[in-house]
């Protein structure tokens, strides 16, 4: 199946470190023009500066994202304790954060905002809350927040959101992060997840053959996700955003995404 042209193909800029220079030259190599923009720079004071040279590069932002500095991903128990708005600690710094990135993120008249929200506990009602404080928030602002998978199945996200029925929540999907975490076949949670599924993001990964650890993640085309299939996944679902690839790993990036955007062309 032909699927060149149905997405628009774009990066993650944190994959290139937020390099300005090293983005201008991805651009220019691969002629992509749409990026999933970190907040991290932007947010600094000064960081108007990045913000500026994203905007002389003419990329088109197709999402923003924050991540917070407590997390710990050093193992799945780690992250599990300490990843995203659930520590009760943080919350305050965190919730200054998310709605600083909503705020800019509504000025650049960027839709979507996206951050790991943390493991979902169904009991826990102080999660729920907040949830919905920050997407009440971001709904004010014509922003949509966006929940990254992988931290979670596909049954239980998708329970979530049925519960939380709030139009500023949605969903991008990572479908190496489904692989990386053990929670289940991301072809399979495409289709569970499909109606909520905003923005994609493009990142492969080899599982665990230990449960309960990390999987590792590959370059695109060289792990488990079939590429055919999770595209077709996609195009039924009636997806129509952009696609972001992410490249977290490695000591090639650059060139381990220029060859994903020649295998999605």
């Amino acid at each position: 199946m032909k699927f060149c042209g149905k997405w628009p193909i774009g990066v993650c800029s944190w994959s290139l470190k937020n390099d300005a220079a090293k983005l201008e030259k991805l651009k220019s190599d691969t002629g992509i023009s749409h990026i999933h923009l970190a907040f991290a720079q932007a947010l600094l004071p000064g960081g108007h500066a990045f913000l500026e040279e994203i905007e002389r590069q003419q990329w088109q932002i197709t999402a923003a994202m924050i991540g917070f500095p407590h997390e710990d991903y050093s193992t799945l128990d780690s992250i599990k304790n300490t990843g995203g708005i659930v520590p009760d600690e943080f919350w305050e710094s965190n919730k200054i954060l998310v709605l600083k990135a909503a705020d800019l993120a509504s000025s650049l008249g960027v839709k979507y905002l996206e951050f790991h929200f943390g493991f979902i506990d169904d009991r826990n009602i102080v999660f729920a809350d907040r949830v919905k404080f920050l997407a009440d928030y971001a709904a004010k602002k014509h922003v949509v927040l966006l929940m990254e998978t992988g931290q979670e199945t596909a049954q239980t996200l998708a329970c979530f959101l049925e519960r939380m029925q709030h139009p500023a929540l949605a969903i991008n999907f990572d479908p190496a992060n489904m692989i990386l975490y053990g929670k289940g076949d991301p072809i399979q949670a495409v289709n569970f997840l499909g109606k909520w599924i905003k923005h994609v993001h493009i990142k492969d990964a080899i599982c665990s053959p230990i449960p309960g650890q990390w999987g590792k993640e590959a370059a695109w085309g060289s792990g488990q996700v079939e590429q055919n299939a999770f595209l077709t996944a996609l195009e039924k679902s009636g997806y129509s955003g952009a696609l972001a690839i992410e490249r977290e790993g490695g000591e090639t990036r650059f060139e381990d995404i220029k060859r994903a955007v020649q295998k999605l062309s």
